[in-house]
Protein backbone atom coordinates (compact mmCIF):
# COMPACT_ATOMS: atom_id res chain seq x y z
CA UNK A 1 0.00 0.00 0.00
CA UNK A 2 2.95 2.36 0.49
CA UNK A 3 2.45 5.16 2.94
CA UNK A 4 4.24 7.51 0.57
CA UNK A 5 1.16 7.53 -1.68
CA UNK A 6 -1.13 8.31 1.22
CA UNK A 7 -2.09 11.39 3.17
CA UNK A 8 -1.64 9.23 6.28
CA UNK A 9 1.51 7.78 7.75
CA UNK A 10 1.53 4.02 8.16
CA UNK A 11 1.18 4.58 11.92
CA UNK A 12 -1.85 6.83 11.48
CA UNK A 13 -3.52 4.24 9.27
CA UNK A 14 -2.80 1.55 11.84
CA UNK A 15 -4.24 3.75 14.59
CA UNK A 16 -7.41 4.43 12.59
CA UNK A 17 -7.70 0.74 11.79
CA UNK A 18 -7.44 -0.12 15.48
CA UNK A 19 -10.10 2.46 16.42
CA UNK A 20 -12.62 1.60 13.70
CA UNK A 21 -14.16 -1.41 12.01
CA UNK A 22 -12.31 -0.60 8.77
CA UNK A 23 -9.31 -1.95 6.93
CA UNK A 24 -6.59 0.49 5.86
CA UNK A 25 -7.96 0.39 2.31
CA UNK A 26 -11.46 1.25 3.56
CA UNK A 27 -10.07 4.12 5.65
CA UNK A 28 -8.44 5.56 2.53
CA UNK A 29 -11.73 5.20 0.68
CA UNK A 30 -13.60 7.04 3.48
CA UNK A 31 -10.96 9.75 3.30
CA UNK A 32 -11.51 10.03 -0.45
CA UNK A 33 -15.29 10.42 0.09
CA UNK A 34 -14.74 13.04 2.80
CA UNK A 35 -12.32 14.93 0.55
CA UNK A 36 -15.12 15.19 -2.02
CA UNK A 37 -17.13 17.08 0.59
CA UNK A 38 -14.22 19.28 1.66
CA UNK A 39 -12.82 20.19 -1.73
CA UNK A 40 -15.62 19.33 -4.09
CA UNK A 41 -13.36 16.91 -5.92
CA UNK A 42 -11.45 13.76 -5.25
CA UNK A 43 -7.83 13.48 -4.32
CA UNK A 44 -7.04 16.97 -3.10
CA UNK A 45 -5.43 17.15 0.30
CA UNK A 46 -6.91 19.08 3.19
CA UNK A 47 -6.32 19.68 6.87
CA UNK A 48 -7.78 16.70 8.76
CA UNK A 49 -9.00 19.01 11.54
CA UNK A 50 -11.19 21.10 9.23
CA UNK A 51 -14.86 21.07 10.22
CA UNK A 52 -17.19 20.62 7.31
CA UNK A 53 -20.69 22.11 7.67
CA UNK A 54 -23.44 19.53 8.08
CA UNK A 55 -25.22 20.78 4.94
CA UNK A 56 -22.11 19.87 2.92
CA UNK A 57 -21.81 16.41 4.49
CA UNK A 58 -25.48 15.81 3.73
CA UNK A 59 -24.73 16.32 0.03
CA UNK A 60 -23.17 12.84 -0.06
CA UNK A 61 -25.66 10.58 -1.79
CA UNK A 62 -25.59 8.05 1.07
CA UNK A 63 -26.81 10.68 3.51
CA UNK A 64 -28.91 12.77 1.17
CA UNK A 65 -31.45 9.96 0.82
CA UNK A 66 -31.41 8.94 4.49
CA UNK A 67 -34.28 10.45 6.51
CA UNK A 68 -31.99 10.51 9.56
CA UNK A 69 -28.92 12.01 7.86
CA UNK A 70 -29.02 15.20 9.93
CA UNK A 71 -29.39 13.25 13.18
CA UNK A 72 -26.53 10.97 12.21
CA UNK A 73 -24.29 13.99 11.65
CA UNK A 74 -25.31 15.57 14.95
CA UNK A 75 -24.77 12.37 16.94
CA UNK A 76 -21.34 11.76 15.46
CA UNK A 77 -20.04 15.34 15.34
CA UNK A 78 -17.71 16.00 18.24
CA UNK A 79 -19.48 19.24 19.14
CA UNK A 80 -23.06 18.05 18.50
CA UNK A 81 -23.78 20.64 15.80
CA UNK A 82 -23.59 18.23 12.88
CA UNK A 83 -20.46 19.87 11.49
CA UNK A 84 -17.87 17.14 11.06
CA UNK A 85 -14.13 16.63 11.06
CA UNK A 86 -12.62 13.72 9.16
CA UNK A 87 -12.43 11.71 12.38
CA UNK A 88 -16.11 12.38 13.14
CA UNK A 89 -16.98 11.24 9.63
CA UNK A 90 -14.74 8.17 9.91
CA UNK A 91 -16.42 7.20 13.20
CA UNK A 92 -19.86 7.56 11.66
CA UNK A 93 -19.01 5.54 8.58
CA UNK A 94 -17.36 2.88 10.74
CA UNK A 95 -20.47 2.37 12.86
CA UNK A 96 -22.58 2.06 9.71
CA UNK A 97 -20.18 -0.36 8.06
CA UNK A 98 -20.96 -4.03 7.59
CA UNK A 99 -18.23 -4.95 10.09
CA UNK A 100 -19.59 -2.98 13.06
CA UNK A 101 -21.15 -5.26 15.68
CA UNK A 102 -24.87 -5.22 16.33
CA UNK A 103 -24.53 -3.84 19.87
CA UNK A 104 -22.68 -0.77 18.55
CA UNK A 105 -25.30 -0.21 15.85
CA UNK A 106 -28.10 -0.52 18.42
CA UNK A 107 -26.44 2.03 20.71
CA UNK A 108 -26.11 4.59 17.94
CA UNK A 109 -29.58 3.92 16.54
CA UNK A 110 -30.97 4.73 19.98
CA UNK A 111 -28.97 7.96 20.13
CA UNK A 112 -30.11 8.95 16.63
CA UNK A 113 -33.78 8.30 17.48
CA UNK A 114 -33.51 10.19 20.80
CA UNK A 115 -34.22 13.60 19.29
CA UNK A 116 -34.43 15.44 22.62
CA UNK A 117 -31.26 13.76 23.97
CA UNK A 118 -32.86 12.71 27.27
CA UNK A 119 -31.74 9.05 27.07
CA UNK A 120 -35.34 7.89 26.58
CA UNK A 121 -37.53 7.45 23.52
CA UNK A 122 -40.71 9.34 24.32
CA UNK A 123 -43.88 9.99 22.34
CA UNK A 124 -42.32 12.98 20.60
CA UNK A 125 -39.19 10.98 19.66
CA UNK A 126 -41.26 8.10 18.30
CA UNK A 127 -43.53 10.46 16.40
CA UNK A 128 -40.49 12.08 14.77
CA UNK A 129 -39.05 8.66 13.86
CA UNK A 130 -42.36 7.57 12.33
CA UNK A 131 -42.77 10.82 10.41
CA UNK A 132 -39.27 10.53 8.98
CA UNK A 133 -39.77 6.89 8.03
CA UNK A 134 -43.09 7.56 6.34
CA UNK A 135 -41.99 10.80 4.70
CA UNK A 136 -44.55 12.84 6.58
CA UNK A 137 -44.06 16.26 8.14
CA UNK A 138 -46.24 19.16 9.27
CA UNK A 139 -47.15 20.32 5.75
CA UNK A 140 -47.13 16.95 4.03
CA UNK A 141 -50.07 14.88 2.83
CA UNK A 142 -48.10 11.76 3.82
CA UNK A 143 -48.27 12.64 7.51
CA UNK A 144 -50.20 10.02 9.43
CA UNK A 145 -53.50 11.15 10.90
CA UNK A 146 -53.22 11.83 14.63
CA UNK A 147 -55.36 8.81 15.57
CA UNK A 148 -53.18 6.48 13.47
CA UNK A 149 -50.01 7.95 14.94
CA UNK A 150 -51.34 7.48 18.48
CA UNK A 151 -52.33 3.89 17.75
CA UNK A 152 -48.94 3.11 16.21
CA UNK A 153 -47.07 4.55 19.21
CA UNK A 154 -49.35 2.62 21.57
CA UNK A 155 -48.52 -0.57 19.64
CA UNK A 156 -44.81 0.18 19.95
CA UNK A 157 -45.17 0.67 23.70
CA UNK A 158 -47.27 -2.50 24.02
CA UNK A 159 -44.49 -4.48 22.33
CA UNK A 160 -41.44 -2.79 23.83
CA UNK A 161 -42.28 -0.76 26.98
CA UNK A 162 -41.58 -3.42 29.60
CA UNK A 163 -42.04 -1.12 32.62
CA UNK A 164 -45.19 0.61 31.26
CA UNK A 165 -43.85 4.15 31.73
CA UNK A 166 -44.76 5.29 28.18
CA UNK A 167 -41.11 5.73 27.21
CA UNK A 168 -38.47 3.35 25.91
CA UNK A 169 -35.21 3.11 27.79
CA UNK A 170 -32.09 1.92 26.02
CA UNK A 171 -32.53 -1.55 27.57
CA UNK A 172 -36.10 -1.78 26.25
CA UNK A 173 -35.01 -0.57 22.81
CA UNK A 174 -32.14 -3.05 22.79
CA UNK A 175 -34.51 -5.85 23.79
CA UNK A 176 -36.95 -5.17 20.97
CA UNK A 177 -34.14 -4.77 18.41
CA UNK A 178 -32.75 -8.15 19.47
CA UNK A 179 -35.93 -9.62 17.99
CA UNK A 180 -35.23 -7.98 14.61
CA UNK A 181 -32.70 -10.17 12.79
CA UNK A 182 -32.49 -7.83 9.80
CA UNK A 183 -31.61 -4.77 11.89
CA UNK A 184 -27.85 -5.09 11.35
CA UNK A 185 -28.17 -5.35 7.57
CA UNK A 186 -30.58 -2.43 7.36
CA UNK A 187 -28.54 -0.13 9.63
CA UNK A 188 -25.61 0.51 7.30
CA UNK A 189 -24.20 2.86 4.72
CA UNK A 190 -22.44 1.47 1.72
CA UNK A 191 -19.56 3.50 0.38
Amino acid sequence: MGASNSVFSEQALEDYQELTYFTKKEILHVHKRFSEVVTGQQGESFDLTVKVPMKSVLMLEELKVNPFGDRMCKVFSSDGTGDMTFEDFLDMMSVFSDNAPKNVKVEYAFRIYDFDNDDMLSNSDLEEVINRLTGGNEDDKLKLPEADMKMLIENIYQEADLDDDDTLSFAEFEHVISKAPDFVTSFRIRL
